[in-house]
């Protein structure tokens, strides 16, 4: 079953930001986030999986605004491919749209196969400070840096497998009822499912997460016989 928000069609508002509005509606704007790449690096084009799942979800630009705080001709632009959303208005529209910003990314881009990722390279996004996404496209792994004091605030659950390693400092992980602290060289395993949430607790933290794509729908297969 579909879920409609919103009056009008899916895409009443859906005109290159053309929609009568001039941004002083009271939501916010992301203007921090309307920077062109003048530095030479690849710009992320998220704005075609935004809109195929919003139109998927018969939701309109309003709808969406109203869900997020975003103002309707930001989305209208990020949907264009004409301003670029930080990794905090990625989540914001994700949330807005019943998934991910890990499944948008995903969605994103399907044609690399090889792709060097430079130490200091955003991978495309503005990202929230001290968080780097070390994987782009539509890739079966998914891989996040997190460096300083990071504290998402809220509890995760993945459909797939995850890793947490520590290469500096220590984060404070919960899990299923249970606390983990882990320190440099500590690795924790999370299988797909396990609600979890974790905080850094030293300033100099550096942490790696790694994580089958939310889009992959792994299953356990038993081993053939004779294997």
């Amino acid at each position: 079953m579909c879920i409609r928000h919103g009056e009008g069609s899916p895409d009443m508002n859906d005109r290159d930001g053309t929609d009568g509005t001039d941004g002083t509606d009271g939501k916010l704007i992301d203007r921090d986030d309307k920077s062109k790449d003048k530095d030479g690096k690849e710009p992320l084009r998220v704005g075609v999986a935004v809109r195929k799942r919003r139109r998927a979800l018969h939701l309109t630009l309003a709808a969406v605004s109203a869900r997020s705080g975003l103002s309707v001709p930001f989305l209208s632009q990020i949907e264009n491919e004409r301003a670029r959303p930080s990794m905090r208005s990625l989540e914001r529209v994700a949330d807005a749209l019943e998934t991910t910003a890990v499944e948008l990314l995903a969605a994103s881009d399907t044609a690399r196969t090889v792709d060097l990722v430079r130490a200091g390279d955003a991978s495309g996004l503005t990202p929230f400070p001290g968080v780097r996404p070390l994987v782009r496209g539509h890739h079966q792994l998914h891989a996040m840096e997190f460096t300083g004091d990071q504290d998402a605030g809220r509890e995760y659950q993945h459909r797939n497998d995850e890793l947490m390693y520590v290469v500096e400092g220590a984060c404070q992980v919960e899990a299923e009822g249970r606390a983990y602290r882990l320190e440099s060289g500590d690795a924790l395993f999370l299988s797909g499912g396990v609600r979890h949430r974790w905080r850094a607790v030293t300033e100099d933290t550096r942490i790696l997460v790694v994580a089958v794509g939310e889009h992959i729908h792994a299953t356990s297969e038993p081993p053939s016989p004779g294997h």
